[in-house]
């Protein structure tokens, strides 16, 4: 980098911008920012430089440059308005981090440095601003416990200046922590809460988006699955908006809400297939999901086919395909596991009901699953008493016991005392009127 400044003006920039590779446009971008002129047009080229800096070394991952341009810009920030500061802060440099694969750690550390100088040049609105950057940062690398501190004393502040904006991002990011930790009442509550605020402002489409889409999550967690898919059905509509409204398609934001489309859409899939609508998959992958046809929508085509033809080996391949959209997906794997326990069942019940006695190896031939996984579901089942049997280890058979015929003489015995019961009790009220 040169010592000697450039001029603050749009020559500059457009010097940079024609440069044939990013280290010249950089070089030259940092020697506008060491331009001590403070006019207001200075100050305005300036800001300009910065948002276009962060964006090149955020293309060259130079995520430490980012950091240290940070701290070089400290004196900048005292001359221009805090609104702007924050927006530089905020979309310019932390943004541009975020953009950069593999710097989590760098981002907290960044966000954490961002709130400790604005603690102490007491820019509320920036620290707010950049603490619930930090949550999320926190929640998306499972450190759930600070993650929470931080926000209940962030929530209890904000409230109190009825910053109805931010209350509705940090009381939907309180809800996605909840039940990220399985507290589940909590997390309703934290999402009514985020409605509550979000129904007194206008919301933009992607934080409307995002708690229809929580507020799916949360009802798929309770088995309701028709709501649930109401609600990811308008988290879909509004990402996909977004997603085709962008007139740059590699905009982060945009890229963002296509993401974001695409598991929604997911989501949609999956409460199909678990209220056994399996059949409707293929028709709404063709009506809504050809834009973003890949391996999320795939992996919940396959299980729709083996759910449809009830077919478990299906099920275990389609499984063993798709591990990374189907097992590493929390929320697709909690409902899946249960699906896939449902019918496992429903096939060994089918299966064993002809039979007093039958072969382990037989049944796991005939259902084309491992022995060893067939007979510690079947002792499970037994337990659990959904049929009556055991299991002959020594043989490697399992016997099965007829269902008892339950003795209707007893109840029907309780019953007739109890109605004579009544009947002597009537004819003594009927007595006692008479002699009176």
């Amino acid at each position: 980098m040169s010592s000697s400044y450039l001029p603050a003006t749009t020559d500059s920039l457009a010097q940079a911008s024609e440069t044939t590779t990013p280290s010249e446009a950089i070089s030259i971008l940092y020697r506008i920012l060491e331009n001590p002129s403070s006019s207001s047009e200075a100050l305005r080229i300036k800001e300009q430089a910065i948002f276009n800096l962060s964006d090149l070394l955020s293309q060259e991952k130079r995520a430490e440059d980012l950091q240290k341009l940070l701290v070089q810009l400290h004196p900048f920030f005292s001359l221009i308005p805090k609104a702007k500061t924050a927006k530089i802060v905020n979309k310019g440099i932390v943004d541009a981090v975020a953009k950069i694969p593999g710097t989590s750690d760098l981002q907290i550390a960044l966000c954490k440095e961002i709130v400790q100088w604005a603690r102490s040049e007491k820019r509320t609105f920036l620290r707010q601003r950049v603490e619930a950057k930090l949550a999320a940062l926190l929640m998306e690398s499972k450190e759930y416990s600070e993650a929470l501190t931080l926000l209940s004393g962030l929530i209890k502040e904000v409230r109190r200046l009825d910053d109805k904006l931010l209350l509705v991002e940090i009381d939907l990011l309180e809800s996605q922590l909840h039940f990220s930790l399985r507290n589940l009442p909590k997390a309703k509550a934290a999402l009514t809460a985020a409605r509550t605020a979000a129904n007194a402002i206008y919301v933009p489409p992607s934080q409307q988006g995002a708690i229809d889409l929580q507020s799916g999550i949360l009802h798929a967690e309770e088995k309701d699955y028709k709501t649930a898919y109401s609600y990811f059905y308008e988290a879909f509509e509004a990402f996909n908006a977004l997603a085709h409204d962008s007139k740059d398609s590699s905009s982060k934001k945009d890229l963002n809400a296509k993401v974001k489309a695409i598991y929604s859409l997911k989501y949609m899939l999956l409460c199909k297939i678990m209220v056994s609508q399996a059949d409707d998959v293929a028709g709404i992958i063709s009506s809504r999901g050809l834009d973003y046809l890949g391996p999320e929508l795939d992996a919940m085509k396959a299980v729709a086919d083996a759910h449809s033809k009830r077919s478990l080996k299906l099920f275990e391949i389609a499984l063993r395909n798709f591990k990374a959209q189907l097992d590493e997906d929390p929320i697709v794997h909690r409902h899946l596991s249960s699906l896939y326990d449902t019918l496992m069942e429903q096939n060994l019940c089918r299966l064993i009901e002809p039979f007093s006695r039958v072969e382990i190896a037989n049944i796991a031939e005939l259902i084309e699953l491992p022995a060893d996984h067939v007979e510690k579901k079947l002792s499970q089942m037994i337990l659990d008493k959904k049929f009556a049997g055991t299991l002959d280890q020594g043989a490697g058979c399992l016997v099965i016991f007829e269902d008892p015929k339950q003795n209707t003489i007893y109840p029907a015995t309780l019953e007739t005392i109890s109605n004579m019961g009544k009947v002597v009790d009537s004819l003594f009220l009927r007595s006692s009127k008479i002699m009176a």
